[in-house]
This record gives C-alpha cells, structure tokens and sequence, in this order.
C-alpha cells in the first residue's frame, strides 16, 4: 500500500470531460494512461482560468515537464461517463510546482464516484532543458493562486 497521499486545497478548479470511444481499451474501460492526460486537462484549463496560458508561459522561454506523477485508481470511467476533474495547485518553489486532481463520474442526478486521484509535480526548464526560476510574472500568478486558497482558510 503506497504512502503517497493526495488532497485537494482550496482553491479547488473543475472542469469536465466526456470520454470517447478512442479514450477506452479492448474491456471497455478508459485506458490507464488517459487518466494522465485527463490530469493534463484539468491544470491546463486552470492555468488558463486562474493565471495564464501555458502558450504564454513559453513565449517566456520557459517549459513545464512532469517531473513526477503519482495516480490511484478507484473505480472505472467507461466511454461517454461525463468526468469532473478536479485540480489544484498546492505547492510552488521557484523552480517547481505540485498539483494535486481527483476525478470523478459525474453522471446527472447520481451523486458522484471517486475515479482517480493523483499528483504532478512540474519543473520549470529553458528551451535548452535546463532547470530555470519561474519568471517573475509567472511566478507571481502561480503564487497568488496559493495566497488565494491560504486567505479561505483563514476566512473559513
């Protein structure tokens, strides 16, 4: 049993996903890479809600490689199940930063089931694919994404 543990922070974003025939194996069910790629998703579309594009972020020379990935499978996603990936950012050094996801079968009236969870962790590299410090602006968005998630807390 892995010691890994994996728990969203606020602030959490979610988006969806409906799968596709293509997404699924030869049993019918998503096949297992897919479920990083969902993960994909998920901090890309927050990103771009909450700080800027990745697009933008490599106008600034910069890349974001997995560095590490961790998933738990909970249960199967199957094709056309309505996915809700959750995201959130809960970790950022200068060089690096952490995101944490659970998706879940969001089915309408249903309540929802756990899929999968996991982790990401990111470094940032320059074109030449050498460690590099976020750059400033950028660093700076994906801090207040933290700050944002801190001040609920103590609001809460």
């Amino acid at each position: 049993m892995s010691k890994l543990t994996v728990n969203l922070v606020e602030p959490v974003f979610t988006t969806t996903y409906r799968v596709i025939y293509g997404d699924t194996d030869a049993a019918g069910v998503v096949y297992n890479a897919n479920y990083l790629r969902y993960f994909e998703i998920g901090r890309t579309e927050m990103m771009r809600a909450w700080a800027m594009p990745y697009s933008a972020i490599e106008e600034l020379g910069c890349v974001l490689p997995v560095a590490e990935s961790y998933l738990r499978f909970k249960a199967p996603a199957a094709y056309d199940d309505l996915l809700a990936i959750a995201t959130s950012l809960v970790e950022v050094s200068k060089v690096s930063c952490r995101f944490h996801y659970a998706i879940s079968r969001c089915g309408e009236g249903e309540r929802p089931v756990l899929l999968a969870k996991g982790f990401t962790v990111h470094a940032c590299v320059n074109r030449q694919g050498k460690l590099t410090p976020f750059p400033p602006v950028v660093l700076e968005k994906i801090e207040a994404i933290l700050e944002k998630g801190a001040a609920s807390q103590q609001n809460g």
